[in-house]
């Protein structure tokens, strides 16, 4: 397929596809280097082992999970022209997100009131790596939120409909990719000790 041929809008939609995909194959190289670091640094004599995720970091988990099948239900109803319906899914993975957000800072809360600190003569390596890849997860997360947000706001103008809602699948496509991702990190983090 030629990717110059088509309408302008055929070019802009690839194009906008395209773009995302290019940004999460960066965050993937991002993380991948950060958890090859994490395997790397596993080695030394100073990495604590047997360490205990915080609970809200399995809570989040769950949450981030049924925000993705919310989104998911929200590009369905676009898809039959369900507006209201799709509207609401759309709050409802907006409230989850947030939640998820709130949930991994009560775990940055659980690993301090353990003992365990970024940095200072209390941290260690790994914990520094634990705090350092979920909190890099939750700036991204955040980004996400963002990009709901527009696509909220976008669906409350009307944009989107059984026959136009690229905005939303980009959105979507995005935040599943986050799912996914912090799935990813979790069992990493908990199966490398």
């Amino acid at each position: 397929m030629d990717l110059t041929q088509g309408t302008q809008k055929e070019k802009n939609d690839r194009s906008k596809k395209m773009m995302l995909w290019f940004g999460i194959v960066s965050l993937l190289m991002a993380f991948a280097g950060w958890t090859s670091a994490y395997i790397v640094s596993s080695k030394r004599e100073d990495w604590l082992d047997n360490i205990e995720m915080p609970s809200s970091f399995y809570i989040s988990t769950l949450v981030i999970i049924i925000s993705s099948v919310t989104y998911m239900l929200a590009k369905k109803a676009i898809t039959k022209d369900a507006i209201k319906a799709c509207t609401s899914w759309l709050v409802l993975t907006l409230g989850l997100g947030v939640l998820f957000i709130v949930l991994q800072f009560n775990g940055f809360s659980q690993m301090i009131a353990q003992g365990y600190y970024f940095t200072g003569p209390t941290s260690s390596i790994k914990m520094s790596y634990i705090f350092l890849i979920a909190a890099v997860h939750v700036i991204h997360v955040v980004a996400g939120i963002i990009s709901l947000l527009v696509v909220l706001y976008n669906q409350y103008k009307g944009k989107y409909s059984s026959k136009e809602y690229l905005g939303l699948s980009l959105g979507a496509t995005f935040w599943h990719f986050l799912d996914l991702l912090w799935v990813y990190l979790l069992v990493f983090m908990v199966l490398v000790d």
